[in-house]
């Protein structure tokens, strides 16, 4: 497939990640995805292993030379590998908090910045960075997750505004709970604050549900690809709950989408 695109997605092992590579080469796509270690990944049909670790910037530089040397270039770049962390923000340490954004944040970073001088120098490149709706929403008892996409949407826009002079455009996706086993099985920080208990287990067992009546990856997957392949817009929001809710914060005043958030949470008023 001389003409194929060359698309290069972090996080293959499970999820959205591995739905998405499977939907790429569906598309003709040469997909190359990222594993943490090779030797005990799962074999995905079509997609070329690539070990990396996103968290180790000598990880990352080597894992987009590899590609670079197999395929010649890199035409687009998903940043779909993230972790979930639960708990109050007071609960949450330090470490906790900066082992998380250290992979949902500067492991975006550590990916954008390898592949953009390659992007760079062909004068072209979309890169698409997997956010969430809690990107754009508050999320009670998932503080630090939504403000590691929280950054990730600031940095994703500021990127599009420096990278388009060469070719390159950035874009968010921003799904909702999703039946994947990051969400299904999200750690809880160490600390517990027993005057949180109640309202935290309230909201918990909300966010439990939302999982597990969330859409399956493969919507979400259709989407990215959408959002790599077509016609480029900054945001895009899977069909659904996510669809909705972007709605909801864009055109309603927020008294009541603070009210509909707490009610959706589980919290008192």
């Amino acid at each position: 497939m001389p003409n194929s695109k060359v698309v290069l997605v972090t996080g293959v092992s499970s999820g959205i990640g591995r739905a998405t590579a499977v939907k790429f080469t569906e598309q003709g796509c040469r997909v190359f995805g990222t594993v943490r270690d090779t030797a005990k990944a799962q074999h995905i049909n079509g997609v070329e292993l690539v070990q990396m670790d996103i968290r180790d910037e000598a990880s990352v530089q080597l894992g987009v030379q590899e590609v670079i040397s197999r395929a010649d270039h890199i035409d687009v770049l998903v940043n779909s590998a993230g972790v979930m962390l639960l708990g109050s923000v007071e609960e949450t340490s330090i470490a906790e908090a900066q082992s998380l954004l250290d992979t949902n944040v500067l492991g975006v970073l550590r990916t954008a910045q390898a592949v953009l001088p390659h992007m760079r120098k062909q004068g072209s490149g979309r890169i698409v960075n997997v956010s969430s709706v809690v990107g754009f929403l508050p999320a009670p008892y998932m503080g630090l997750y939504s403000a590691s996409k929280h950054a990730v949407e600031g940095m994703s826009e500021t990127l599009d505004h420096e990278a388009r002079q060469f070719g390159i455009r950035v874009t968010l996706v921003e799904p909702s709970f999703t039946r994947t086993n990051l969400d299904l099985n999200a750690p809880h920080a160490a600390s517990r604050i027993s005057a949180y208990d109640d309202e935290r287990d309230l909201a918990l067992r909300a966010v439990q549900k939302s999982v597990q009546n969330g859409p399956e990856p493969d919507g979400v997957a259709r989407t990215i690809i959408e959002a790599a392949l077509g016609r480029w817009r900054m945001r895009h929001t899977p069909a659904g709950q996510a669809s909705i809710l972007s709605k909801l914060r864009r055109f309603m005043p927020a008294g009541p989408v603070d009210a509909s958030l707490r009610k959706s949470f589980g919290l008192a008023r």
